[in-house]
């Protein structure tokens, strides 16, 4: 039954190359990435600054997010909503919108509705300001050091993936499910192909990554793209309690 509904909308959305990517902000300018490729809309550090932030990929069995460094984010152009604060970093993550504001699970009607239709989505925003690993230790996380002036670029991605106020500031529908941060609307469907996952990956082609999306529907292959030779994210978390961690 399942294969009834999912061979069709794969072949619809083969029909356009761009079907499964999330829309691009015209800020953003592709270009073919490389190691030592100059990078757009680029701001040199600051005297002092490093040369490079560090970000990480966050993945469970079936979803994966990003976390940024939000000062920089902020100074690249990111606009977040009012009152958010001023935390160390943001865990980010995008998805269906039904799936995020309720506390269930979706049903198997909303399932199907949700991979097999057009639906609203919502990008997730999570403050905190300790280690990495400390707060998010039930996922798998893999870090990598990000150019600095990758930032207009990752900031004009994220902007991009939000519905803003007659004042420019993204608008906020609900608490995150987890933590103090907020859901924000998001003016793209959700369907599959373009889930979470690629979502996912086009924020890593914003810092520098080279992403194939059709190969990173899973969250498996999101994190065989992040480790691909070039694109540089290492694992340094394989998900498991801190408890577990400290006695091997």
């Amino acid at each position: 039954m399942l294969l009834r509904f999912l061979v069709p909308a794969l072949l619809g959305a083969a029909l356009s190359s761009c079907a499964i990517r999330l829309p691009e902000s015209p800020e953003v300018k592709r270009v073919p990435v490389r190691n030592d490729s100059p990078v757009v809309n680029t701001t040199a550090p600051a005297p002092g600054q490093e040369p490079h932030v560090r970000v990480w990929l966050l993945a469970d069995e079936l979803h994966t997010g990003m976390v940024f460094p939000y000062g920089w984010l902020v100074e690249n152009g990111f606009r977040p909503p009012t009152g958010f604060g001023s935390p160390k970093w943001v865990t980010m993550s995008w998805g269906n919108r039904v799936a995020y504001l309720q506390k269930e699970w979706l049903t198997v009607g909303q399932g199907m509705q949700a991979f097999f239709t057009p639906s609203p989505s919502t990008m997730e925003m999570i403050p905190f300001d300790y280690d990495v690993a400390e707060v998010c230790h039930y996922q798998r996380i893999w870090t990598k050091l990000v150019l600095r002036e990758r930032g207009p670029a990752v900031a004009a991605f994220l902007n991009g993936c939000l519905d803003h106020d007659a004042a420019g500031l993204p608008k906020v529908i609900g608490k995150s499910s987890w933590g103090e941060g907020v859901l924000l609307a998001s003016p793209h469907s959700y369907y599959l192909p373009r889930i979470c996952n690629v979502w996912t990956l086009q924020a890593m082609e914003a810092c520098g990554c080279k992403i194939q999306p059709w190969t990173g529907l899973t969250a498996d292959g999101v994190a065989r793209q992040a480790e691909k030779r070039g694109n540089g994210f290492e694992k340094i978390w394989d998900g498991y309690p801190l408890e577990k961690a400290a006695t091997n």
